[in-house]
């Protein structure tokens, strides 16, 4: 299977995605809403939580596992490559002959387009605290920019604290969401009003891509919008084309299954909101690796 983990709903947008792109293959999904929101947590509780769920996934069959949480892309994902995946592949090669299994993140491919979008060289990213601190996107962006485009990007950052609770309330149409869509626009252009691209780094806010585009136009500041669903199914879809020895492990009768860490009718009830179709989730149980 591959596994799709977010700390919340938001990796549903991402999921969604990727089954348009890749329908053939089975899916896992696990939202930690239980222990949501990761965006103001710490790097080690990110980290201990992330790696708690990868174990989870890797032990229901996964394969690949996609970290389509920002938050845990930033502030997991490296750690758990260098460290943990090393010491999991041995594991498996003694278990179950030659598999092995691999984690990825949303954060790399998604800046591997930028450049190639912005024509002032000027950037913006929306985002999570958490995912603004850890600078993961100035880093990739930097790195991306200057060893395949030869050029440097301007890149300013924008925290967003209420965008992710507004949107799973349910509130993300409200009076209330614009004011803070406003706010946060303002903010982050004030600082810099060359910005011509704006990058959604946090997988909730595609559902309020429209309301950014119409308050972006408002203010008379038009930018290209980029989310983060599509690219990252593209990237995928690449990545198993050069990796036969993931593809070739990976079951193919377009299932997918949806687990939750919180209550189960109302995970099922918000991802509606996410996905469109009606899905029926089962709740388990992590506990915290320390």
């Amino acid at each position: 299977m591959i596994g799709i983990f977010d700390s919340g709903y938001g990796g549903l947008t991402i999921l969604g995605q990727i089954r348009k792109v890749l329908p053939e293959y089975d899916y896992l999904y696990l939202g930690d809403n239980a222990r949501a929101p990761y965006g103001t947590r710490s790097f080690d509780c990110i980290y201990h939580y992330t790696l708690d769920a990868v174990r989870y996934m890797f032990s229901q069959g996964c394969t690949l596992i996609i970290l389509a949480c920002n938050t845990a892309s930033a502030k997991a994902l490296r750690t758990i490559q260098q460290h943990d995946l090393p010491l999991i592949n041995a594991q498996m090669r003694k278990w179950e002959n030659e598999k092995i299994v691999n984690v990825l993140g949303v954060i790399r491919p998604t800046v591997e387009v930028v450049p190639s979008i912005t024509r002032t060289g000027h950037v913006g990213i929306l985002a999570t605290p958490a995912t603004v601190s850890s600078e993961s996107y100035v880093l990739e962006l930097d790195k991306i920019a200057s060893t395949i485009y030869g050029r440097s990007l301007i890149v300013t950052q924008q925290p967003c604290p209420m965008w992710v609770p507004l949107i799973e309330a349910g509130e993300h149409n409200s009076d209330g969401a614009k004011y803070f869509i406003r706010k946060y626009l303002q903010e982050l252009l004030a600082r810099d009003p060359m910005i011509d691209t704006l990058l959604l780094g946090c997988t909730h806010y595609p559902l309020i891509q429209p309301a950014i585009d119409a308050e972006l136009a408002s203010l008379g500041h038009p930018c290209k919008t980029i989310a983060q669903g599509e690219i990252v199914a593209r990237s995928l879809a690449d990545y198993l084309q050069r990796h036969p020895e993931y593809e070739t492990q990976l079951q193919k009768s377009g299932s997918c299954r949806y687990l939750t860490t919180d209550d189960a009718e109302r995970f099922s009830s918000a991802a509606t909101l996410f996905l469109g179709n009606t899905v029926q989730a089962e709740r388990i149980e992590l506990t915290v690796n320390q």
